[in-house]
Formats: structure tokens, sequence, C-alpha cells
């Protein structure tokens, strides 16, 4: 059993949370924009953003505001009935793919980007219809804890202690797109793609496989289904990571930074697509919330106002020059504000994260030899540069 420290546990007391992450090395208690401070009043520069998540910063007073407007309002009705806030963000959303895709979709909000991608793979066994349910996958992908999401995960690592695993899931090399083909046979529903690996290493996709893959799709009659919980929002320059290739994906997943902290997820599908769910066929009794899809709305309003995917070229522009500058530093993978740092030969990642924790940067170790950096699209020049002078420290 692992242990967590509280400073308000009881002594002797075990942890209450089941051992499922490992024991924390901080307890943060405030944030504001790209700043975090922790019990001990210490002060960290964040720089992973709960994982992409939090793009507009901490205590973003626009979603702030939102969610104290909201709370005072109306929380939840079932899905019975419809909420206004709700409605205007499944406009809000469909707007932003139909820019992205010039397709017309419909909305399916949920809790989580583990959840968006289960209603995809549900969405993609009807469209399939009976003997048509194979989904193929991308070795070094993520695609959430659920049981089918974690068979659609291409990390068979993580598949072993759930063994057996749900049938229906194929996995090819990622970015070989003749290994993909091969994989086709007339089982197989749909494609889903990371257009960039984020927890697989930060590996960003050829524009041209991406593309390859579309064509596939096309021949063959298959659904591509892109996950861009990670990568959308902004994250990598442009408002979805496909969007770097010209494709038009058939169903597009989402979260993470669509509630900058609050928990929400959604899945996107073009209309001839979403028509073939009937009533009955998959639910969430917290899907579309008022207080969760006002954020959502606060959040594409906010990263409209500020331009967050020019934000996101701008800034991951300085940090990746400023970072390739760093001697120990080898190379720079990635794009926007969602980055990898390759570290020299002899250097581990997770020596690196922890003596830069102990200096007040928050990163995450993605692999044994990279540092992932993904702070808020709203971070200053003045902090990059303060990230980058302690990331210079930490390898040298």
């Amino acid at each position: 059993m692992t242990s967590h420290a509280f400073d308000t546990a009881p002594a002797g007391e075990h942890c209450p949370f089941m051992p499922v992450f490992g024991p924390p090395q901080v307890m943060f208690v405030r944030g504001s924009g790209t700043e975090l401070w922790d019990s001990n009043g210490t002060r960290y520069l964040d720089f992973l953003c709960g994982l992409a998540v939090t793009s507009l910063g901490h205590s973003n007073p626009a979603i702030t505001q939102a969610i104290q407007r909201q709370a005072e309002t109306l929380l939840h009705v079932s899905n019975f009935f419809t909420n206004d806030a709700a409605t205007r963000a499944a406009l809000d959303v469909r707007a932003l793919l139909q820019e992205a895709t010039g397709d017309e979709g419909q909305v399916f909000f949920c809790n989580s980007g583990a959840e968006a991608n289960e209603a995809a793979l549900k969405l993609a066994r009807k469209f399939g219809g009976r003997g048509r349910h194979v989904v193929v996958s991308a070795y070094g992908s993520f695609h959430g804890r659920t049981l089918a999401a974690l068979a659609a995960t291409g990390q068979p690592a993580k598949h072993e202690p759930f063994f057996p695993m749900p049938d229906g899931f194929r996995h090819v090399a990622y970015g070989d797109l003749d290994a993909l083909t091969a994989s086709i046979d007339p089982s197989v529903s749909a494609v889903l793609i990371e257009t960039m690996q984020g927890e697989g290493g930060v590996i960003p996709a050829d524009a041209d496989y991406i593309r390859g893959i579309r064509s596939l799709c096309d021949e063959r009659g298959m659904l591509m289904i892109v996950d861009e919980v990670q990568t959308g929002f902004a994250r990598t320059g442009r408002w979805f990571g496909f969007e770097h290739a010209g494709v038009r994906p058939d169903v597009v997943t989402m979260a993470k930074a669509m509630g900058n902290g609050f928990p929400v997820g959604a899945v996107w599908a073009r209309n001839d697509v979403s028509a073939s769910w009937k009533p009955g066929d998959h639910g969430s009794t917290y899907s579309g919330t008022a207080i969760a899809t006002t954020v959502v709305s606060a959040v594409i309003a906010e990263m409209r106002r500020l331009d967050a995917p020019a934000l996101a070229r701008d800034k991951g522009a300085r940090l990746r020059a400023a970072l390739e500058r760093v001697d120990g530093i080898e190379s720079v993978r990635g794009q926007g504000l969602l980055l990898a740092a390759e570290l020299r030969p002899g250097l581990e990642s997770k020596d690196v994260y922890t003596a830069l924790l102990a200096d007040g940067l928050v990163t995450n170790a993605v692999t044994p030899t990279s540092l992932r950096l993904a702070p808020p699209l709203t971070v200053s020049d003045a902090e990059i540069d303060e990230a980058v002078a302690k990331i210079a420290a930490a390898v040298a």
C-alpha cells in the first residue's frame, strides 16, 4: 500500500486513497496563472498544466466567474430534459469542428477523455454493424483507462494486469501506413489515431501518414476517429491537431483543456455517422450538466478572445528555441506548447524531473530520456525564460 502525506491526517491513519497513483511528492493548495503554491508556501512554475488541462492557467477569472454564475443558477437536470448551458456548449463545440472540418456534426458530452473514446468506440461498432466491429489503433497510443479504451491503447504492459482484454482491437506500428493497410480486413470498422502521441512520448505523426489514413478509410468505408484529448483546444498551435495535416475526421474525441480543470469531455461525429445511434444506445447521468457545459462555452469564448492557437504557436516557438540552446538537451520535438526535450545520453528524465521539482518547476518524465513540457497557453515570456534557466541548471 502506498502512503500519502497530509498535514491534517491524524497520526497513524492509513491513506484514504486507493494506491493507483504513486505517493505524491507535493501537496498543492493554490494556483494562479502559471504559478502553484504548496502547503508549505513554496512557489512553483507549472509547465505540465495537469497534463495539458489548465491551458488558460489556474484560477482563470473568466472561467471562475462562469462557474460561480452557473452554480447560483442551475447545476444539473436529467437527460430526459435539456438545459440552456448544454445547448450553447454543443453549438459552440459544433462550430469549432465545422470550422476545422467543413462538416456539420453532433456532440455527446461526457466527463473525461476515456469516456469520450469509449463513446467513439461504441459508435464505431454501431456504425459498422454486427461482424464489423474491429478498431485498429497504434502501438504507443493512449486512449484511456476504461476497459475498452484501455484495450484500444497500444501499450501491452498496461493490458497485462487486466487480461482477458475485450475483443475487437488491433494494434500496428505508429507512423507505418503499410502496416496499417495490411491490418485491415472486412471486420474493421474504424481507425483510432492520435495526430501526436502525448503519453507515448510526445511523438508527432507525419502529415502524410495522417492523410494516408484518411485516404485508406475513404477507400475501405471505415471511420477515421481522431483522439484530440491532449492535442485539442489549441495546444498544438491549431484548434485541433488534425488540422496540421489538412484532413477531415469522421469522429473527434476531446476533453482536458476544454474544461480547464473542470471534468468534462465530448465526442463529435459527422451527422451521418452520429445518426447510427438511436435513443438508448448510449448515455451518462452527467452528460451535459449545466455546470460542466457552461465551463466549455467559457473556455471556447476566452480562447477565441485570446486567439489561443496563435499563443501556442508563438510561445511554443520561444520555448523550443530556448530549450534547443540548453547544453544537455539533444533535441526538442512536438508542436505548439506540447513539447518533449530529449536529454543527452547518460541523463535520466526521472532524475532531472526530481531536481526540477525541488527547484520549483513542474514537468513530467514522459519517457526514460525525455521531459514533457505543456505550460499554459497564457505563459509569459519571463516565465518561459525562468523555466528554461531551471532546466539548464538541472541538466548541467
